[in-house]
């Protein structure tokens, strides 16, 4: 192959790297075969991202005008409900009003979780890890969870660790959150959740432990799975979302999840972070 036509393949290809290539540069009179279906190539490879990209702010538009959209007429829902039952001394219709409470809570929880989800998805949110100690996050996770534990009279117990990891610090704190909340909905009343960090070579391991009802063996890999909710805790509070968002946030900074659980026992979650 001779010297120039080497020399403007590498061009070519070098433009496509630097996101400049542009078909109009080069005289398909004057290039080779192999050179015309390269840069046939690379103007189709070029097309296709810019239209991935465009697609990724139609996405990130519409994420955006549906929290905004929603945001208000859900938060009054949750407040005309809340005032519905104060003021409500009817018997009959007290249950009705608490009804619409939970479900109105039950939306605003699922919208948030699929705005979420959907910016994890498509992208539009990129994580940014940083070097930091693990234990901060993990103590905000667990305050953040203080409230629910106390109404179904769990213990908390947190593990103190000087461990540092590679972590985005609002979306870890996030993950460990649902890992915590799920332990704490699904333990018995007066039970304990542990949550503890394990230092390993390349990763520092999160476990988040309860005495639940534990999740049976055919079970376990799907309930990382987007809506995902088992038969044994359908009359429980949820949407299936929470475990979906750990995996997503584990993978999108380089870790992952691992489940150990035996059923009528309980269940540790491990969110894996990595060190580097």
């Amino acid at each position: 192959m001779r010297f120039g036509t080497m020399k403007r393949l590498e061009e070519m290809l070098e433009n496509a790297i630097n996101d400049t290539f542009e078909e109009r540069a080069y005289d398909e009179s004057r290039l080779s075969r192999l050179e015309v279906k390269w840069k046939r190539f690379l103007s189709s490879s070029v097309g296709q991202k810019h239209r991935m990209q465009e697609e990724q702010r139609k996405i990130k538009m519409l994420i955006s005008d549906i929290s905004h959209q929603t945001k208000t007429p859900i938060a009054n829902i949750l407040l005309y409900s809340q005032l519905l039952q104060e003021k409500e001394t009817d018997p009959e219709l007290i249950p009705i009003v608490e009804n619409i409470k939970e479900q109105s809570e039950k939306l605003d929880f699922l919208i948030r979780s699929l705005v979420k989800a959907s910016r994890l998805e498509s992208e539009v949110l990129i994580l940014q890890p940083k070097k930091a100690p693990i234990m901060p996050c993990i103590a905000a996770a667990a305050a953040g969870a203080e409230e629910a534990a106390a109404k179904r009279q769990i213990t908390l117990v947190v593990k103190d660790t000087d461990v540092q990891a590679c972590f985005d610090r609002k979306w870890t704190e996030e993950a460990i959150g649902n890992l915590i909340d799920n332990a704490i909905k699904y333990s018995p009343l007066g039970s304990e959740v542990q949550i503890s960090v394990t230092d390993y070579e390349m990763f520092a391991a999160v476990h988040v432990t309860d005495a639940g009802i534990g999740i049976r063996e055919e079970e376990q890999a799907q309930v990382f799975e987007r809506f995902y909710r088992s038969r044994e805790v359908a009359e429980e509070k949820g949407v299936g979302i929470g475990l979906y968002l750990v995996r997503e946030i584990a993978l999108k900074q380089g870790g992952y999840v691992k489940l150990k659980s035996k059923h009528g026992v309980g269940s540790t979650f491990s969110f894996y972070i990595v060190k580097r």
